[in-house]
């Protein structure tokens, strides 16, 4: 139950049963102060009490800690990369072996990003309309990613959570390039979410529109038309700062339906994580 009653947020719209192609995740806010907020997820039949950190396993592993000992450390979900997955050992391999639960060796909820903020990260890469295309910076091989393969490979993987594909922008990026790039991620996420077909797993799409207010307002009005089972602020933690950080989530945020689980990507300093949560976040990596 939504505390006193409140109704979900202005951009959310109702999903008919014919356009059902993810798992809505149930998220319950049990309390609220200001904008903070706190609540449960149910994610593989487990609750999942946010506001929550994500210890990041990019490689199916989370390093120094064996899987059976992440529910000892508190942790209640996990994330996997999909762009390393998909590189080594491949969709594929993981599919055939299971799934992504059995190969991590956990039965903890995981959560997928779809490899947009790592292909940022990259010096090698031409972006179009169809996706991108860069070299695997361990064996320079060239690889293509777009929405529908995305898409793919993490139904293929398994994962309770997959993320939308979208553009990652750096820094200090022009005006007019964070234009563009706002309405190309709007139409990526709408082809993932074409491209989706897994009934048992949620997909959450993510904002982004750089550093400009009314290009994050754009982006979480057309990313909300989409109904995804969640949210992701996209874009930060890209050598921004603190104070720009904060002030770009009290841009995008009262813009995001209030009835979703909000996650900010990439993002984890402990100081980092309080100004979330005061500002509405619920999720964290």
């Amino acid at each position: 139950m939504l505390l006193g009653g409140r109704k979900p947020g202005p951009y959310a719209r109702p999903r008919t049963e014919e356009s059902l192609t993810m798992k809505r995740i149930p998220f319950n806010i049990e309390h609220a102060f200001g904008t903070a907020r706190a609540g449960v997820l149910v994610v593989r039949g487990r609750p999942v009490t946010t506001p929550v950190f994500m210890p990041v396993g990019t490689q199916a592993a989370i390093r120094g800690t064996p899987p059976w000992q992440l529910g000892e450390a508190g942790v209640q979900i996990l994330l996997a990369n999909t762009y390393h997955l998909s590189q080594r050992p491949g969709p594929k391999i993981i599919e055939k072996i299971g799934g992504l639960h059995r190969f991590m060796g956990t039965d903890l909820p995981i959560l997928t990003d779809s490899g947009g903020f790592q292909i940022f990260s990259l010096q090698k890469k031409s972006v179009d309309e169809d996706g991108v295309t860069f070299s695997y910076e361990v064996d320079g091989q060239r690889t293509r990613l777009s929405p529908e393969l995305s898409m793919e490979h993490q139904q293929k993987i398994g994962s309770d959570i997959a993320m939308a594909f979208d553009e990652c922008l750096p820094w200090g990026v022009e005006r007019a390039e964070a234009e563009r790039s706002v309405d190309r991620t709007t139409r990526w996420e709408k082809r993932s979410r074409d491209a989706h077909q897994r009934p048992d797993q949620s997909l959450f799409g993510i904002i982004q529109g750089a550093f400009w207010a009314d290009l994050r307002k754009r982006s979480a009005r057309a990313i909300g038309e989409l109904d995804f089972d969640g949210y992701a602020i996209g874009g930060l933690s890209v050598g921004e700062g603190h104070e720009v950080m904060c002030r770009v989530l009290e841009d995008t945020l009262p813009h995001v339906a209030f009835d979703r689980p909000r996650y900010l990507m990439g993002v984890g300093r402990p100081v980092d994580l309080v100004e979330g949560v005061a500002r509405g976040i619920d999720m964290f990596d």
